[in-house]
């Protein structure tokens, strides 16, 4: 299977070097609400090296309580495409809207809970924190998780 995306305008596209779509989870904080203008944003952790990138990039630096977040978007239409941070070296959170199979994507866990609309219904069996998991917590929740149905591929730290 070939794993591609890119930005709205079609400036940026990008390859991802796995077999399979990469497990995908739901963050309800506020700068995701804001960021995606939606009640969520839908993010892929995968491999720094696993993301290949054609078209050019701009970028901005975000963050708090020393965690940063270095966010990539299209320098045309400024679709976030993806970010890197301290808090995952070796990582990128492809912004999985952007894959060109987003409609196969279904989040397997959601962050951030307690800042999720209050009108949107969660699994009851799918994993999910009030706040942000550790990276421990997170990957054995990916391993199990109802969706997936196999082991996580990726450590989340």
């Amino acid at each position: 299977m070939k794993i591609t995306g890119g930005c709205h305008c079609g400036a940026v596209r990008y390859e991802v070097a796995m077999d399979e779509l990469p497990l995908t989870y739901a963050c309800h904080c506020l700068d995701c609400q804001t960021a995606s203008s939606s009640a969520f944003g839908l993010h892929a952790l995968m491999p720094e090296e696993t993301l290949q990138i054609s078209g050019r990039l701009t970028s901005y630096r975000y963050g708090n309580a020393g965690v940063a977040s270095n966010h990539r978007l299209c320098a045309e239409c400024h679709t976030r495409i993806y970010n890197t941070t301290n808090a995952a070296p070796g990582m990128v959170v492809l912004r999985a809207g952007t894959l060109d199979a987003s409609s196969m994507i279904e989040p397997c866990a959601h962050i951030w809970v307690k800042r999720k609309q209050p009108w949107l219904q969660l699994p009851i069996d799918m994993p999910q924190w009030p706040e942000s998991p550790t990276p421990e917590a997170f990957a054995q929740a990916l391993a199990r998780s109802p969706v997936t149905g196999r082991a996580a591929r990726m450590p989340c730290n």
